[in-house]
């Protein structure tokens, strides 16, 4: 398959609307119009429980990391078509053609490329984020705070990591940031749910 091919490919493994397709098997509902209104893991979460948000949270990280491991060196084992494939499946994610272009935020898609590309940066980075779920209760919080540690964590724990590596993790993370800006609005004005309350929707009937 050409090059072309191998990036469509890592652009519709990230466009999967996991939480969406999951939120209309199980309960016959659109994410969209329930909870925070965001097909993403946490909304999944707070709409359907754990035994749901887990799983399509893995998922979507795994669209992140397969277009980075398995694509990529299709087309050459350069680190920057690794990045191109990644940021590819991360915009898949945030902008599905399956969903009207209306995705997830791309926090566990974007933490897959990084967790394949640096893993322990991205690991300090995840235990940050579950640090600041425990102590605050804010998933948001956690996510905007933890994608602004990352690119610190990359120069810190990566230090031979190339250019083009480092500023592709620096854009991820403020494109990350910006997703978030409307819980950022909601937590600055107190109204932001809370890590543990979710309400289960009614049943399909």
């Amino acid at each position: 398959m050409s090059a072309a091919g191998w990036l469509l490919a890592s652009y519709l493994l990230g466009a999967i609307p996991t939480s969406h397709l999951v939120s209309r098997s199980v309960a016959g509902i659109d994410l969209r119009e329930h909870g925070s209104r965001n097909l993403g893991a946490t909304n999944l979460y707070r709409v359907l429980g754990w035994g749901y948000a887990v799983p399509v949270a893995l998922f979507d990280a795994a669209k992140g990391a397969v277009p980075v491991l398995l694509f990529a060196p299709r087309i050459s084992d350069s680190v920057r078509v690794a990045l191109v494939c990644g940021i590819v499946a991360i915009l898949g994610h945030v902008f599905s053609i399956f969903v009207r272009f209306r995705g997830g935020k791309g926090v566990a898609t974007a933490a897959g490329v990084m967790l394949a590309l640096t893993p322990l940066a991205l690991l300090t980075s995840l235990g940050l984020w579950l640090v600041l779920v425990l102590v605050t209760g804010y998933v948001s919080l956690a996510s905007v705070v933890s994608a602004a540690w990352f690119p610190v964590a990359v120069l810190l724990l990566a230090p031979g990591v190339r250019r083009e590596l480092f500023w592709t993790d620096l854009l991820v993370a403020l494109a990350i940031i910006w997703l978030h800006r409307a819980n950022i609005g909601r937590l600055l004005k107190g109204t932001e749910n809370r890590f543990g309350r979710h309400r289960t929707p009614a049943a399909r009937g």
